[in-house]
């Protein structure tokens, strides 16, 4: 299946005050997928949003350039004094996050609302 051509849906939630979800649904691969999730980064932390969550329950497809990304943010949400959490991990994907260890880095918790009620500003890990 060529997953460069099914587009990555981005939703924006607020599910607790000052911690931004965004729920993703498809695939995350190097290129388009990516920029996508770079810009909309990019975009949240120039508004002052800095604490991130990554829903990924709806993603199916995670490639080399898609788990770059995601530590991309977490360096870049870092760096501006916020964190990233990523929420919804399941099968491969925990797999993948977990062979590259960046279960490690990234605290990942089993849905978004969880993620939100953990909420502590030192817990960037």
């Amino acid at each position: 299946m060529d997953y460069g051509r099914i587009p990555l849906k981005i939703e924006r939630k607020e599910l607790k005050p000052g911690i931004v979800v965004l729920m993703m649904t498809g695939p995350i691969r190097l290129g388009p997928h990516c920029k996508q999730i770079e810009e909309q980064v990019e975009k949240l932390i120039a508004a002052g949003e800095k604490r991130l969550v990554f829903d990924l329950s709806g993603v199916y497809n995670l490639d080399s350039g898609g788990l770059g990304q995601i530590v991309a943010c977490l360096s870049k949400l870092k760096k501006s004094g916020g964190f990233l959490r990523l929420a919804g991990v399941g099968g491969t994907l925990s797999a993948i996050l977990k062979m590259t260890h960046v279960d490690r880095v990234i605290n990942i918790y089993p849905t978004a609302l969880a993620a939100c009620e953990d909420c502590r500003q030192d817990s960037e890990a």
